[in-house]
């Protein structure tokens, strides 16, 4: 890590060290706003952002995302969440506590294409990616000196489906070593097991080279050229064992027409990609998601 991403993530923690963000899932029903406020208020916190949202306010699902701030957190947080316990009970509330300054311990994984990596790497360089990239995997060489320059570590694991149980096994000893919180698929092209996934469950980010659920699978440009499509896109979802269908986070498209091939589509595609894909992170890395089903509320 260079001096000015090590200043840049030490000024942010110091600027968040006394914020923290609820997100809350529960039935509907009256009083969970009212709740949350005034457990906020007898902690002396102050709510600095708070959205909400419901699918049906007769028995439907409430979500909400409250960030606060609270003078002395450290020292309170265990307090909090302790007492806030009885209100998640009360409620029957699926909730996180989670806060600011703890930045996430972020895997990436990349094959041969760069653009994702790059686009997230710039982002990490110009200190609008808020987490510690602790690590990149790669089953290709082509991305080490990239890596290694800004002083990530790079790990060079061969694979394909024939060796598939052996190199999982090598990457889960390194998300336990680098005790990851979010792995980044950045145009990684390898499947990963069930195993794998149930593991990290909603914390497995994918970028998919179409405007899913259209052209599922591999070589959507050439498909999509033969289609003749008029636009073309990107999807940013969670990953789930069933393929290129988890809950989607973003997606973009751009306009295209006949004069353009399948390598036209696929170079105005890698850029809607890379920004499909720093959206996602960025909004999972702020807390900004909460899934349900095999959708996403994203505030």
């Amino acid at each position: 890590m260079n001096h000015y991403m090590k200043e840049s993530i030490d000024q942010f923690k110091e600027a968040h060290l006394n914020k923290a963000r609820f997100l809350i899932k529960c039935p509907d029903q009256p009083g969970i706003v009212a709740a949350i406020s005034e457990f906020l208020y007898n902690h002396d916190a102050n709510i600095i952002a708070s959205d909400q949202y419901t699918i049906n306010p007769e028995g439907g699902q409430f979500f909400m995302r409250v960030e606060f701030e609270c003078p002395d957190l450290n020292t309170k947080a265990a307090t909090l969440e302790a007492e806030f316990q009885p209100i998640a009970t009360q409620f029957d509330m699926d909730w996180k506590l989670l806060y600011v300054s703890q930045l996430k311990n972020m895997a990436i994984f990349v094959s041969n294409e760069p653009h994702c990596l790059l686009e997230l790497l710039w982002e990490y360089q110009s200190g609008d990616l808020m987490a510690n990239i602790a690590l990149v995997i790669s089953n290709h060489e082509s991305s080490r000196e990239t890596v290694e320059a800004l002083g990530i570590p790079f790990y060079y694991i061969p694979a394909n489906k024939s060796i598939r149980k052996e190199v999982e096994k090598k990457q889960l000893e390194l998300m336990e070593t680098y005790q990851i919180d979010l792995i980044i698929l950045a145009r990684y092209m390898q499947i990963l097991t069930s195993d794998f996934v149930d593991k990290y469950k909603s914390q497995i980010i994918n970028i998919h080279h179409s405007f899913l659920p259209a052209f599922v699978g591999a070589k959507p440009y050439e498909r999509a050229y033969q289609r003749g499509v008029k636009m073309i896109g990107a999807t940013s979802h969670y990953v789930t064992n069933d393929l290129d269908e988890g809950p989607i986070i973003e997606q973009d498209i751009g306009r295209v027409d006949h004069r353009d091939n399948s390598k036209d589509m696929k170079k105005i595609g890698q850029t809607i990609e890379r920004t499909v894909l720093a959206k996602a992170v960025k909004w999972h890395l702020d807390d900004r998601i909460i899934v349900h089903d095999n959708k996403t509320i994203v505030f």
